[in-house]
């Protein structure tokens, strides 16, 4: 439990060397007089050389520095990696056992590369880096907010009175009568999301997916559809737990994978069969689209305005919005923002967080138009 709570702090405050001590510091320590062990150990395992102003271990007054003391090699692990340390304290207590460390040189080249694969494009991404893509978001409890319910639930404090509550204690042998309050209930805010695998966004396709697939086993609840020249629903196919398996049912269920690209017909059938079913009780709608489009323009202007007349938040997320020097000037693109309340990059694992987050604080009343 300590290391999943210390990998959500580490989302949370990011990859900076002094908070990501600090988060570890705050998640893996639970007894102030551990705090000069850790601080050591820290100094220790990164071999970090402190600058002017940066922390610096605290040690005991009356202790002495810690002696490191090699044990035999563990079985499976590789040669690059140090034997298995023990800390020997001098003053008598008991002894701090620490997990198998890297040496210093592998430990800041690890470092290094969790942050750069924080921040690199998918598209970019090697077989490997994919997986450890996925492991990452796997760790991460992905949740997007809740919306205020029309019911009421009991509370101490509310904005409503509980009448019904007041008038039946009143018709027993009561002195007094207390005045008791209602407020309104939270429920995870729907999303919907549409996402595109044409042969334009085969680079992003499968992380995109392993990602819906994690939220669809999360807090919120989830619709998920494919389209390139046609729109499927795959929520059922998404329902199995184990992601090989999900995706390997929706890559059968769909017969149009990476082929052209029609968003205003498939934004068509998605209004003319499902919006009404699906945009309830304050849905955000994800499009996840580069925005090449081979349809006919003025429909997808038309259903896109269709579409977000109906839907709580309308959300444009495009892969190429991470680029630098991107311009969206594409016919589909050009259609469709002006009926876009958020057009947010979706290129790498830093965008992913900053998309829960927007989501996250979208408030109960529709607010006006953001890009």
């Amino acid at each position: 439990m300590q290391t999943i709570a210390f990998v959500q702090a580490v989302h949370e405050v990011g990859l900076a060397r002094e908070d990501f001590r600090l988060a570890a510091r705050a998640t893996f320590v639970s007894r102030k007089e551990d705090l000069p062990v850790f601080d050591s150990a820290f100094v220790r395992y990164w071999h970090a050389e402190l600058a002017p102003g940066q922390f610096q271990p605290q040690t005991p007054s009356n202790a002495q520095q810690p002696q490191w003391k090699d044990l035999p090699p563990v079985p499976g692990n590789s040669a690059s990696r140090m034997r298995l340390p023990r800390m020997m304290t001098t003053n008598g207590g008991a002894e701090e056992r620490f997990e198998t460390r890297e040496s210093p040189a592998d430990t800041q080249a690890t470092y290094s590369a969790m942050e750069l694969l924080y921040e690199k494009d998918f598209g970019q991404f090697s077989d490997e880096e994919i997986t450890q893509a996925e492991k990452l978001m796997r760790l991460r409890r992905w949740q997007f907010g809740n919306r205020v319910s029309r019911r009421t639930v009991p509370a101490g404090r509310g904005s409503y009175p509980d009448m019904r509550h007041f008038l039946r204690s009143s018709l027993g042998d009561h002195t007094a009568l207390r005045l008791t309050w209602r407020k309104r209930k939270l429920r995870p805010r729907p999303i919907v999301a549409i996402c595109d695998i044409s042969g334009s966004m085969d680079r992003y396709t499968r992380l995109l997916l392993h990602f819906l697939h994690i939220v669809a086993q999360g807090h919120n609840p989830l619709e998920v559809f494919v389209f390139s020249t046609r729109l499927t629903h795959i929520k059922r196919q998404l329902g199995s737990r184990d992601v090989n398996t999900a995706l390997g049912a929706a890559a059968l269920e769909v017969t149009h994978w990476s082929g052209g690209t029609r968003i205003g017909e498939c934004i068509h059938t998605f209004n003319k069969r499902w919006s009404q079913r699906m945009l309830r009780r304050g849905a955000v709608v994800l499009i996840i689209s580069d925005g090449w489009d081979r349809g006919d323009p003025q429909l997808l202007g038309a259903e896109m305005a269709r579409l977000q007349r109906n839907t709580h938040r309308l959300i444009w997320l495009n892969p190429l919005l991470g680029s630098p020097g991107y311009e969206p000037m594409t016919r589909g693109i050009m259609a469709a923002l002006p009926y876009v309340d958020d057009f947010l990059p979706v290129h790498n694992l830093k965008s992913l967080d900053a998309l829960a987050e927007a989501i996250t604080t979208i408030g109960d009343k529709r607010g006006a138009h953001s890009r």
